[in-house]
């Protein structure tokens, strides 16, 4: 059995390409497994794993939550908001506590970028990143690729955009590795102001012209407008967003051939997409989100097969 090149998953640029393929052939493996009436496999029943989220997170989280179980891992679940981080407490102290409970792996999303390399550092368990800050999120990356795989065959040599708020993205970032560690051409398209200034540094081509990133591309991942993450106005409203960036059946349907839509959630209906294509056949975004868990689950189950007990 081949295994990962890495110890932990801190962010798609420490992977290479063999690394992804294994993930994905894993997942094939995982999502049979998912789709029979006995979802459950003994695989992990001697690892304990903990989830801890110093950022809220619904999606994200039930997935791990989901994966471990499957693979019958226990499972602790820690949430920041709730915990002594609130008094003060250092993420070392955080997590060393929670070692000593003989912990395994730890599944952590934190609003500092860097916070899971940190965290490798310092502690003996295996780390995995489920986002830190407008960093990387290497999960969504490596489920957005395997659900283009799924649905194009491969991700080789196709143009894949992704549209709207790069700046404070780090699903954009994550998948920008992704998609070139597997040869896809990537673009990125949104507003001046939500694009980072040399973004053109890693290689992708840059469009603030809606139409034209739409004809050019097979997918595009269309993002949320993080208002949550932004401490000035980016655009002088939704509404003006919307007329520019938003996509609509409508538009869809003009192009010069039929684009698949993809989106990492939550989906602000309306906005980027509107509900007559986040419901249409050309959108993936609930494959998105059943290849989730069978990501997640060959994630974990790699990072584990290499702690020794």
């Amino acid at each position: 059995m081949s295994e990962l090149s890495v110890n932990h998953l801190l962010g798609i640029k420490y992977l290479n390409s063999q690394d992804i393929q294994l993930i994905f052939e894993t997942a094939d493996h995982f999502k049979e497994v998912i789709n029979r009436p006995i979802k459950k496999v003994p695989s992990l029943r001697d690892i304990t794993i903990a989830n801890l989220f110093f950022e809220n997170s619904t999606r994200t989280k039930l997935s791990f939550e989901l994966a471990e179980k499957r693979l019958s891992a226990d499972v602790i679940n820690f949430s920041a908001s709730q915990s002594s981080v609130k008094k003060g407490e250092t993420l070392i102290d955080t997590v060393n506590n929670i070692l000593s409970m003989k912990v395994d792996m730890v599944v952590m999303r934190h609003p500092n970028p860097g916070a899971g390399v940190f965290l490798s550092q310092h502690v003996d368990a295996s780390i995995v990143n489920a986002g830190d800050g407008a960093h990387e999120h290497p999960t969504q990356a490596l489920l957005d690729s395997y659900s283009i795989r799924e649905r194009l065959g491969s991700v080789k040599g196709k143009n894949v955009v992704i549209v709207g708020d790069i700046l404070h993205s780090r699903v954009a970032l994550s998948n920008i590795y992704a998609l070139q560690l597997q040869g896809a051409n990537v673009m990125v398209c949104g507003p001046k102001t939500l694009l980072p200034k040399h973004i053109d540094k890693l290689g992708v081509k840059v469009e603030t012209n809606l139409r034209k990133a739409l004809n050019w591309c097979d997918v595009a991942n269309m993002l949320r407008v993080q208002n949550e993450r932004m401490d000035i106005s980016y655009f002088p409203s939704t509404r003006e967003y919307t007329q520019q960036y938003g996509v609509n059946k409508a538009l869809l349907n003009s192009l010069d051939k039929e684009i698949t839509i993809m989106h990492p959630g939550p989906i602000n209906r309306g906005v980027e997409i509107t509900s007559d294509v986040a419901d249409s056949d050309q959108a993936i975004i609930l494959d998105q989100v059943q290849n989730g868990v069978a990501v997640r689950m060959a994630v974990i189950y790699l990072l584990a097969s290499k702690i020794k007990h």
